[in-house]
């Protein structure tokens, strides 16, 4: 037994010594052709050294904007003042809260980087001559690796870098996003606007026509039966059943849009349905029939039967003004909304001309260059010494020799 652990430790002493020289061969391997590595490296690094200054200088200019902030309209203090009547002054904006983005300054990045301020771009710039292009597709492309759009939702800016071999053009081309950008959205905000103040407009004169007509015919009423004025009872009772009616109608357009996107299950549509049935009673209860447009709103008893017209006449002409005084409103909000030319943009950094190169990053070239010529000459060393070592071994020359017969 105390000749074999003798033995075995002594074995284990041999593996360790092999596994020693095996390190010092590598090491002198390293030594010997440290003139081969040590030029192979000074070769790579001049290579380096010529690839940074041949590679074209290249600046980058960066501007940030502040994209429109969420908030109301211009136009939202004016729809307070419709005060009872504010259920068809909120169908004005549309959808809007439905429409609403999770990020909104995704649609801005959006809106930068559409064919419309490319194309501006190009126009402006030149870029087609500039980058040498036959087609505006291609010359598209081009301005995409040139340009980088940067939403950062920390700090709710948009940063607009653009990259060229001139400096001054750089930060040229880098305004000049945020201008087109500005002329776009003003164009698309005054467009929507306009398209809204022309349907209120239309509505308004239809309301307008309807009103004149309903106070001839009140006129003539007058003229036929003689009556000038009503009881303050009469009065009072005619002008809330025509606010009532406007109400109704209100509802009803409300009723009609939740229904364009919602089920019947919907919370919001079951509540406008029972105020629409809460308002239809109290008209009932003050006299009026929702189906018979010229019964007497108020009970018959209370006046003559001459006033009879007369009292029709006048709750038409009642309910006629409301729908104007709705209509106008709406008309006022529209054209404020119009006049504000599209959403505000603020420039928070106005893009500079760069002082520093962008690119090639030099000393990062020739480092890199050096190094990969410094591994270079290392694996040829190593390779050299194993190729040595076949060479000596009869069976592995053999091996050698067919292997590069075979690739001959």
């Amino acid at each position: 037994m105390l000749t074999r652990v003798e033995t075995g430790t002594g074995a284990d002493s041999a593996d360790r010594t092999d596994e020693d020289l095996s390190l010092l061969d590598l090491l002198l391997v390293l030594v010997r052709r440290r003139r081969f590595i040590l030029q192979v490296s000074l070769v790579s690094a001049f290579l380096g050294l010529l690839l940074a200054f041949v590679l074209p200088t290249r600046y980058t200019a960066t501007t940030a904007i502040l994209p429109p902030q969420q908030s109301s309209s211009a136009g939202s203090a004016l729809m307070a003042q419709l005060g009872s009547l504010g259920s068809m002054a909120s169908l004005a904006g549309g959808g809007g809260a439905l429409g609403m983005l999770k990020n909104p300054n995704d649609l801005q990045v959006a809106l930068l980087k559409s064919r419309t301020v490319e194309d501006a771009m190009i126009d402006r710039f030149h870029l087609t001559q500039l980058y040498k292009e036959k087609y505006r597709s291609e010359t598209r492309k081009d301005l995409e690796k040139c340009a980088e759009i940067e939403n950062r939702a920390k700090d709710g800016l948009i940063r607009i870098s653009v990259t060229d071999r001139d400096a001054q053009r750089a930060a040229q081309m880098a305004n000049g996003y945020v201008e087109e950008f500005k002329r776009l959205t003003g164009g698309l905000a005054v467009t929507e606007a306009s398209q809204r103040r022309l349907f209120f407009e239309q509505q308004l004169d239809g309301a307008k026509n309807q009103l004149a007509t309903a106070e001839e015919s009140l006129k003539q009423t007058e003229q036929q039966t003689g009556l000038v004025q009503l009881d303050t009872q009469a009065r009072a009772v005619i002008s809330s059943v025509a606010q009532l009616r406007a109400q109704i109608a209100a509802k009803e357009v409300q009723i009609g849009a939740i229904r364009s996107y919602a089920t019947g299950q919907n919370p919001e549509l079951q509540m406008a349905e029972r105020e629409l049935e809460g308002l239809q009673t109290q008209e009932q209860k003050l006299g009026a029939s929702p189906t018979d447009g010229n019964m007497l709103p108020i009970p018959k008893g209370n006046i003559q039967q001459a006033g009879l017209e007369y009292v029709r006449k006048l709750r038409d002409v009642k309910y006629y003004e409301t729908i104007f005084d709705l209509l106008a409103r709406q008309y006022e909000v529209a054209k404020v909304d119009e006049a504000r030319q599209g959403a505000v943009i603020q420039v928070v950094d106005r893009a500079v001309v760069p002082d520093r190169r962008s690119s090639p990053k030099r000393a990062l070239i020739i480092a890199g260059a050096t190094v990969l010529g410094f591994m270079f000459g290392v694996a040829w060393s190593f390779g050299a010494k194993a190729r040595g070592r076949l060479e000596k071994n009869p069976a592995e020359r053999s091996r050698l020799n067919a292997l590069r017969a075979a690739l001959s």
